[in-house]
């Protein structure tokens, strides 16, 4: 998906916010923000709104000196919904359908997103998201493809969010006969995306047959870049590929075959969907 010119204010938004985390000092926040918007308006705005992304907060990181300026709100997210996750858990298996369930969960999940909006409920959005009406709905496709797979490759998206993503893995693998999933994640900090040590954390490692991939950022040796020819030929050599949030669909949605799970949440997003913001996807790309 291409950059929208709604995108640009949004990424300004964003350095904004990643700035107010690291410091309350408004001279240098107006300083970094200032060659955010400089480097904004000196590039080509024809990539996908994730690569622009990088380069926004690769500038913030730089800048600021500090690694991770969502360090304590991921902290915060994964250990929310880390206390609610054996309450959620319970539901899904006590529901009619424990596979939608989970879906319906992962996908309400998809909220916690700091790069869309930083105002959010979380309990309001599960309670909605358990019996909301899906705007795309290829669940048939998900499941029958789910009944032949044996590799999956799971494109995470945010903290917190993941543990919920967790309970949708531990719900495919009660049911279906999945030997390998390939987990991927972000190889470095960026907004408030899950990396590896946010995986292990809430326990996506102890899940029998996960291995982990990193995806790139744009910083040196963060991973493999999404839209890289090495990573399209990672997501071809799997069975079934399922991304979750708004990011990965952004740089992903050409890709034949992946199963977008989500909830619309900005404009741009929703116009390429022909849904309405707010509401949730469960679309398998090309169809």
């Amino acid at each position: 998906m291409k950059v929208h010119l709604d995108c640009i204010p949004c990424l300004q938004r964003q350095a904004l916010q990643a700035l107010r985390f690291v410091t309350q000092d408004v001279a240098v926040q107006e300083r970094i923000l200032r060659l955010v918007v400089a480097k904004l308006e000196r590039m080509d705005w024809t990539g996908t709104p994730p690569e622009m992304a990088h380069v926004v907060h690769r500038i913030v990181i730089e800048e600021c000196g500090v690694e991770d300026p969502y360090e304590e709100v991921k902290k915060r997210y994964n250990d929310l919904v880390l206390h609610l996750y054996p309450e959620i858990k319970r539901t899904v298996e006590e529901s009619k359908e424990p596979l939608l369930a989970a879906v319906r969960m992962a996908i309400a999940g998809n909220i916690i997103d700091f790069g869309a909006n930083s105002e959010f409920d979380l309990s309001k959005t599960i309670f909605a998201v358990s019996s909301m009406e899906f705007a795309i709905f290829d669940y048939p496709e998900f499941t029958t493809i789910l009944e032949n797979a044996n590799t999956m490759i799971y494109l995470a998206d945010n903290t917190g969010e993941i543990v919920l993503d967790k309970i949708l893995l531990e719900t495919i693998l009660d049911r279906y006969k999945i030997e390998k999933i390939l987990f991927a994640v972000k190889g470095a900090p960026i907004i408030n995306d899950a990396t590896i040590d946010d995986a292990k954390y809430v326990g996506i490692d102890k899940l029998p047959g996960v291995e982990f991939v990193k995806v790139g950022t744009g910083l040196p040796n963060s991973g493999i870049e999404r839209r890289s020819k090495e990573f399209n030929n990672i997501l071809d050599s799997a069975d079934i590929v399922i991304s979750k949030g708004q990011g990965n669909y952004e740089a992903l949605s050409d890709h034949a075959g992946i199963f977008f799970l989500l909830m619309a949440k900005c404009p741009v997003i929703a116009s390429d969907l022909n849904v309405k913001i707010g509401d949730i996807v469960l679309k398998r790309a090309g169809t």
